[in-house]
Order: structure tokens, then sequence, then C-alpha cells
């Protein structure tokens, strides 16, 4: 993408933020329903908020760009010729929602020929938003203010914060083999908010399981234009989703990957 379309997609995603928080405050903070979308088999769940946020998401791309394609949580895909695709994750950190941790946030990426060229974190109960504007250049907007993002790329291996979460996916099977990942470990994983942290220099490296693609493709523009580096375990391009390891510079990022290996065999 040109410089041009940055402008407008990021301009665009600016204020669709702040309409997404007055949307919060005026439609649906207030009591909701949860469903469990694994119907008793485990617990997964999503709320009438989470499918508010991805209609009124999908009126607002719709009005402004009506050809592009949409990608959602909730209500899958509409496909186009379009080189341009939006990914939406309307709440995520559904759990965090439900519990009233306001952690929770609205993900939103925009991809050009399938890659994430954009993207958003947007945390109403906290009142601001992550947004990169270009390849190199990242935001978080608060209180009117903005601060460029950067990751702390100074923290050396042995004094990292580590966040992690494995969300059931990993078995202990696979866990006694990466004990020497696990010691590391400090801190939990709140979802798009601890890779917001990253962004911003507060937590080094953060590891997750079974990602979809609209947990991960809004936050992957994000990092790299703070300087961060985005894989899954495997080493390979993020945009696959699954398994994730964010980390604040290239060498962390080999010796976590090196952590991990066993955990793949």
């Amino acid at each position: 993408m040109d410089a041009k379309s940055y402008r407008t997609y990021s301009n665009f995603l600016r204020s669709l933020s702040l309409k997404l928080t007055r949307f919060y405050y005026k439609k649906l903070d207030k009591k909701f329903v949860v469903y469990n979308k694994l119907k008793g088999k485990g617990y997964d769940p999503v709320t009438t908020s989470d499918r508010a946020f991805e209609k009124f998401i999908r009126k607002e791309i719709k009005k402004k760009f009506p050809t592009h394609q949409i990608i959602g949580e909730e209500f899958g895909k509409e496909i186009s010729n379009s080189k341009f695709s939006w990914i939406i994750d309307p709440i995520d950190g559904t759990r965090s929602y439900v519990s009233g941790n306001p952690t929770w946030s609205n993900l939103i990426s925009l991809n050009f020929n399938n890659k994430p060229v954009l993207g958003l974190a947007n945390f109403p109960k906290l009142k601001k938003f992550y947004l990169n504007t270009n390849k190199s250049n990242a935001y978080v907007y608060e209180n009117g203010k903005k601060k460029k993002l950067k990751v702390n790329k100074k923290i050396n291996f042995k004094n990292i914060k580590l966040a992690a979460a494995f969300h059931g996916w990993l078995p202990i099977t696979k866990q006694i083999k990466i004990k020497n990942f696990l010691k590391k470990m400090q801190f939990p994983c709140f979802d798009a908010f601890t890779y917001a942290q990253l962004a911003e220099g507060r937590v080094d490296v953060v590891v997750q399981c079974a990602n979809k693609i609209w947990d991960i493709h809004p936050l992957i523009p994000i990092i790299n234009a703070a300087g961060g580096i985005v894989t899954t375990w495997e080493n390979k391009d993020a945009v696959l989703a699954g398994n994730i390891v964010v980390s604040n510079n290239i060498s962390n990022h080999k010796k976590i990957l090196k952590l991990l290996k066993p955990a793949l065999k």
C-alpha cells in the first residue's frame, strides 16, 4: 500500500475506535446474555455483546468500503474480488468481558493480499486504543494524547518478562518436555492486552496457543511497527495463526523458540 492508502485506512480505524467506545457505553454497558459455543463439551463463551459489536463494525466498514471482504469471528465470511479484507474479533477476551475484567478489546485488521497491514486494538473500558499508521509507526491513544509504541529491545534473555497462556491446548505430556520454558513464565496472558503491553515495552515475550486469525492478525502490524518479532512456534509466518510467539528482539525470540521446540515433537 502507498502512503495515501495508509492515511485513509488508519484514519478510518482511528475514527471507528471512538465510535466503538461510544457504542459500548450507549448500547452495551448493561446486562447481556452468555452462550456456550461448545454446548457442554467445554467452555467457549460468546455474548450478545460480541454479536452486537460485530454487526456494528460490519455496518461501518460496508458504509465506507462496500466492495471489501469481511471475515468475523461471529458471522463468518463475506467474500468478494477485492484485494482488501477486514478481520474482526468483536470482543477479544470474552471471558474477561463476562467476569467484569476491563482488559477485553475490539480487534480489527485490514489485510491487503491476505497480509495484515493495519491493526486496531480498542479497549473501551480502559478508554484507550492501539493503532499502527504504517509499517514503522504505531501509537497508543489515551486521554486525547498519543504515544509512539516501542518494544524494549535492550532487555537480555536472563531478565525478560515472559507472559504465557496455553488455554488448555497444550497437554501435560507436552508441558513436561519444556520445563526450562515453564521456569521462565512469570505472568499470565490477558489476550490482546498483554500483546499491547509488549508493544509498550512493559512485557518482553508473549506465548499463546491456538490463536485464530482474528486473534492475531490485528496485532501483527502493531507489534511489527513497534519493533517486535511475531512468528508461530515453528518460526513460520504468524499470519497462519495457531501457536504464537512474540518477542522484543530477535535474539530472545530464537531462544524462546528453542525452549519450545521439544513440545512440537
